[in-house]
């Protein structure tokens, strides 16, 4: 048997001639002529070394040899069947792998997504990556990751940004402050207090010092703290005052409390990133996808602020 002489085209041919038991049935069936349809069929004979099928009562009836190539062809025909449906669910971002890297704060939010996302595509694997804003800055730069999540982002000439929730920063305080419950509490009132804020390049930090430098306020005295957690903590034991974004603030936590503060709270975002000089993976655009038709429903619509189209539509 000369193998190099088969084509799909000719095992397609020989299936459905075999199937129908008739040439001219065939022929009309794929569209071609009925001796297009012999001119196949004697290909294929003269590759397999063998005959095929006998014409027997105006029925094609395929041969000892031509029953098991037509079970092989159907095999064959089948495992590329399932091949095409693989690589169409692959580019439909049904299957494949992406990652995405967060700033720490996010990790309080995007799990509200990843999960549904994941009961809904099981078969794409997704990584995430956590850390402060320069190392996720890194990553960025580097090209480590397929998307990228900032609540400040980046001015960087090859990022691509769609804001896609509200983080307001919210000024809390231990729940004992003799000015909890008070309203349109004046910045100067707290100015002499001690803020506990997180490391230099920290969006949070970045947009509170903006904030301050903006209405002329200069701390007295601060404090650096690691995590958001350990900043919790510090305010609920009375170390200082901090701000906080809203999310990461459990509702179930009273041993902390929002401050009514004149300008507060600060306004930002959340923004999904992408370099726009480097081709985005059909996983994670499903992902952009689902976010996009899901965000309201996931993350709440007070919060949704959906530009995820625009980043698409940029992205394609």
């Amino acid at each position: 048997m000369n193998i190099r002489h088969l084509t799909f085209r000719l095992l397609q041919v020989y299936v459905d001639v075999i199937q129908t038991g008739s040439i001219s049935e065939s022929a009309k069936r794929l569209h071609l002529t009925q001796p297009t349809v012999s001119l196949q069929l004697k290909r294929l004979r003269e590759a397999v070394g063998d005959s095929l099928y006998t014409i027997e009562h105006n029925k094609v009836v395929a041969t000892d040899t031509g029953l098991e190539l037509y079970r092989i062809c159907q095999q064959t025909l089948s495992n590329f069947n399932e091949l095409n449906q693989y690589i169409g669910s692959i580019q439909a971002g049904q299957r494949g792998h992406f990652s995405i890297a967060m700033v720490s704060t996010a990790q309080y939010i995007l799990p509200r997504l990843l999960g549904p996302y994941s009961q809904c595509f099981p078969e794409v694997d997704v990584k995430v990556e956590i850390g402060n804003r320069e190392q996720v800055l890194r990553r960025f730069e580097q090209g480590q990751d397929d998307l990228y999540v900032f609540s400040h982002p980046p001015s960087l000439e090859h990022a691509c940004a769609g804001r896609f929730l509200l983080n307001p920063l919210t000024l809390v305080a231990p729940k004992s402050h003799p000015l909890a419950g008070q309203s349109q509490v004046s910045f100067t009132d707290l100015i002499q207090q001690r803020f506990l804020l997180r490391e230099q390049g920290s969006a949070t930090r970045m947009l509170f010092e903006s904030w301050l430098q903006t209405h002329g306020y200069t701390l007295s005295s601060s404090l650096q703290m690691a995590s958001n957690e350990a900043i919790r903590v510090g305010v609920s034991s009375g170390m200082g005052l901090a701000v906080l974004s809203s999310h990461v603030l459990p509702e179930h936590d009273t041993s902390i409390v929002a401050l009514d503060v004149e300008d507060f709270p600060i306004e930002s975002h959340w923004y999904f990133i992408a370099r726009n000089d480097r081709h985005l993976s059909p996983a994670a655009q499903g992902f952009l996808r689902f976010a996009e038709q899901h965000l309201e429903r996931y993350l709440g619509k007070k919060w949704a602020r959906n530009d995820l189209k625009q980043l698409l539509d940029t992205l394609a």
